[in-house]
């Protein structure tokens, strides 16, 4: 194990970590909700980031000053292992958490952490520096600050109406359903190609035999061309997505597509090879379980969260340092082995990258007269680039059931902070599962500024007309 080495707040009894959890939250809350109330867009920039997230220092020093973060890559072209070749990929960790001494940094640690450590032997988490690596093209910070005081909800409050795009719609949020829309609209560019993904599922208790799955797939956000448009120029469409199996030969031909429009459910066509028939699945999404994942996974925990926030009220709990999931590159390593990336009961503890971060914190409860599996959720959302970072899950009888880890890295290619790759444990179940990673895949994911040329980048690529088409060949 690595030496440890403990830190201000970081490493104090649990007792008294939690009062000071209690203060610093309140605290953050307060300052937050000052700056908001301003609603002034030279805030931006200056005393917060372009998007937002507070520019100074935590007070121990722990969360480095924000500064432009420049050139991330040192000599990368597309094709090569991106962690190879990131600026900071020789540091050393600090420090090491696992059962033995995560008291100690119970104020640092969501409570679906706190589980893991309970409940998975031998579960570590590697902390290192932390690196505000997410910077942001500068068309983007300009349309977030032409954000402040326009960018509109529409009439149920849940969906974005109108915001000035590519850009953060609420860089000073006021309210949970605002900290979401942010995470749901963070720069992408205009599409994400993954010719090939790498998903499994653990084995069934008593079980030996995972799940191995693997897609082509696209996600397509017309909304992210440079420069500067409205988002109801395009029809207000926050994403359309495209996936065909590609393993196991079960499901190989498979394929769907699907799009998801402001303040609607998402509209999903399926194509059935042993059909040769394109159906259109009204059921396919929220909590319904995604195919081929033996009930281990819904259409909404993707990316962390995905879909429509109309099941849930969402409330604003306000900023916590936590120690997330950042800069983890280990998810998109093309070159490493699966066998040695997804170990029993957990991902390698070596694939995996922690640091110290503000998160915005959003506790959603089912709304009256809907329904969900999992009636409570928080949802850890970061300041620097509104990327989902974690989520937790909680079940009928109040018990934390699944703990989402979403994989944040910098993109070469849009200047910005992505993630694709997430990891979910279920504890009632003593399962997990990854998803979107590239592990051994030998293809990369393209990270796609321009759309020219690319027919998966137009919005006639996904009807069923075309899934139709392109699945019959």
């Amino acid at each position: 194990m690595n030496e440890m080495i403990e830190h201000p707040e970081v490493g104090m009894p649990p007792r008294r970590g939690v009062r000071h959890l209690l203060v610093a939250i309140a605290a953050s809350t307060a300052i937050c909700s000052a700056q908001a109330a301003d609603k002034d867009p030279a805030l931006l920039g200056t005393k917060l980031t372009p998007l937002g997230g507070e520019a100074a220092a935590s007070a121990d020093g722990v969360i480095p000053a924000w500064a432009p973060p420049g050139q991330q890559d040192v000599g990368w072209s597309y094709g090569q292992v991106r962690g190879q070749h990131w600026k900071f990929k020789d540091d050393k960790s600090l420090y090491s958490i696992d059962a033995n001494n995560v008291a100690q940094y119970a104020s640092k640690l969501s409570p679906g952490q706190l589980e893991l450590f309970k409940k998975v032997p031998g579960y570590r988490m590697d902390v290192y520096p932390t690196r505000r690596s997410c910077g942001v093209p500068d068309f983007v910070a300009e349309n977030t600050k032409k954000n402040v005081g326009f960018a509109t909800l529409d009439a149920s409050g849940l969906a974005l109406q109108d915001a000035y795009v590519p850009g953060v719609p609420f860089p000073l949020p006021t309210t949970g359903v605002e900290v979401m829309l942010n995470m749901k609209m963070r720069y992408r560019g205009v599409g994400v190609d993954i010719p090939k993904t790498i998903a499994g599922v653990s084995p069934r208790k008593g079980g030996g035999d995972w799940l191995r799955i693997s897609n082509d797939l696209s996600f397509f956000t017309p909304w992210g061309a440079k420069g500067s448009a409205l988002f109801s120029s395009v029809g207000r469409l926050e994403n359309a997505t495209y996936f065909s199996f590609l393993e196991p030969a079960a499901l190989a031909g498979q394929a769907a597509v699907g799009t998801l429009t402001a303040g609607e459910q998402s509209a999903t066509f399926y194509y059935f090879p042993g059909q040769r028939r394109v159906r259109r699945m009204p059921a396919y999404s929220y909590d319904a379980p995604q195919i081929g994942l033996d009930n281990q996974y819904t259409v909404d925990e993707a990316n962390v969260f995905f879909g429509p926030l109309d099941r849930f009220d969402w409330k604003l709990i306000g900023k916590q340092e936590l120690i997330v999931s950042y800069n983890a590159f280990g998810a998109y390593d093309t070159s490493a082995k699966v066998e040695e990336f997804a170990q029993e009961g957990s991902l390698a503890p070596e694939s995996r990258r922690y640091e110290l971060h503000r998160v915005w914190v959003v506790e959603a409860n089912v709304r009256q007269g809907m329904r969900h599996q999992a009636p409570k959720r928080l949802f850890y959302i970061d300041e620097d680039s509104w990327n989902a970072l974690m989520a937790v899950d909680y079940d009928k009888q109040g018990q934390v059931w699944k703990v989402r880890e979403g994989f944040t890295i910098p993109v070469y290619e849009t200047g910005a902070c992505d993630m694709q790759a997430l990891v979910q444990y279920n504890l009632a179940d003593g399962r997990y599962l990854y998803d979107l990673t590239t592990i051994g895949a030998s293809k990369d994911i393209h990270w796609q500024t321009e759309s020219v040329g690319n027919p998966r980048h137009k919005r006639d690529f996904y009807t069923s007309d075309n899934l139709r088409s392109i699945s019959e060949r």
